[in-house]
């Protein structure tokens, strides 16, 4: 029997480097029903519009729109509002399917009633420095836990998923996408659908590889603005905050304070302020440690773990202190 027709939806900016490989994973699904794929290309610095519209010429099936804010839930918006269908599923210019993922979505909406499920953010890198920051990602160490990065999380309800596959009367219902949240969008999105009584499913059989970032510094700008719009996705729900949130914004004060209070403790021989350099002592030994417990790292990606924890540590803390008053 032919399945539910499927609405794919990418929003897609600066991704000349991955969007072939994520719009193949898509069409070689082999899916039993009928399939569209709506690319939603923000102005980008690289070649990526011509990418997208070189593959929508080589296949009827895919559909290319622009999202002139540049945003990524306004560009989510806009794929939705050209998608035909009320299956929908989201997919990253950076992201690829796993083999049978539009059929276990299906699968998945029809057991369990949900109005969104997603699964497992399998993060991969291909040089000695992605793979570092890929292992951090899938690493409660990286990323504080989040369920979506973690391979032993079990299937069941959850709080947020990775990506997510909806079901267009609900996510209408609740006002699609927060175009006013340029981070966090997925998670806020999926803390009104469960406020409005709706179930939010977790399952490991969805598996989306995801390309991480290629340089310390776009790791460093990711996690800076990840930060800003945590903090500001914390102050608009409170019932949102979590403990794991402030751990990096309390170790970005307390090393500034060690860094700084001890370096003018050995100028000024001042041995109460000097017993401050521990906290960034202790942060060291952590990050050594957390870099000799990962498992599965070659000896390239590991020597530069200890540096792409902390970049993502103090980045997102830093960030989270800033906020994002002004950015708006």
């Amino acid at each position: 029997m032919s399945r539910p027709p499927i609405s794919v939806v990418m929003p897609v900016r600066n991704e000349e480097r991955h969007l072939q490989a994520a719009v193949e994973r898509v069409l070689q699904q082999h899916y039993d029903g009928e399939l569209e794929l709506v690319l939603s290309i923000a102005p980008s610095e690289d070649a990526t519009h011509e990418v997208a519209d070189r593959l929508a010429a080589s296949d009827r099936r895919i559909t290319v729109v622009d999202n002139p804010s540049g945003h990524t839930p306004a560009g989510l918006n806009v794929a939705i509002a050209h998608a035909r269908h009320d299956i929908l599923v989201r997919v990253d210019g950076h992201g690829e399917l796993s083999d049978g993922y539009l059929d276990t979505v299906i699968d998945l909406l029809e057991r369990t009633g949900a109005a969104n499920v997603g699964g497992l953010m399998d993060a991969r890198g291909t040089t000695p420095l992605e793979r570092a920051i890929a292992a951090a990602y899938n690493s409660r160490i990286g990323l504080g836990g989040g369920s979506f990065h973690l391979a032993t999380t079990p299937e069941g309800p959850a709080e947020t998923v990775f990506l997510g596959a909806f079901r267009r009367a609900p996510l209408e219902a609740v006002g699609g996408f927060d175009e006013t949240l340029h981070r966090a969008q997925d998670w806020e999105l999926n803390y009104r659908l469960r406020k409005a009584g709706h179930l939010v499913w977790f399952s490991p059989d969805l598996r989306v590889v995801y390309r991480p970032r290629s340089s310390l510094v776009a790791l460093a700008q990711q996690f800076w603005r990840t930060g800003q719009w945590r903090r500001e996705l914390m102050g608009r729900h409170v019932d949102t905050a979590r403990l794991r949130y402030l751990v990096p914004p309390v170790a970005v004060t307390g090393l500034g304070l060690g860094i700084v209070g001890g370096v003018l403790g050995l100028f000024l021989r001042s041995r109460g302020l000097t017993w401050l350099l521990l906290a960034p002592a202790a942060y060291l030994m952590f990050l050594g440690a957390a870099t000799v417990a990962m498992r599965g790292l070659d000896p390239a990606a590991r020597l530069r773990l200890p540096v792409v924890l902390a970049v993502m540590h103090v980045a997102w803390g830093a960030g989270f202190l800033r906020g994002v008053a002004g950015e708006r």
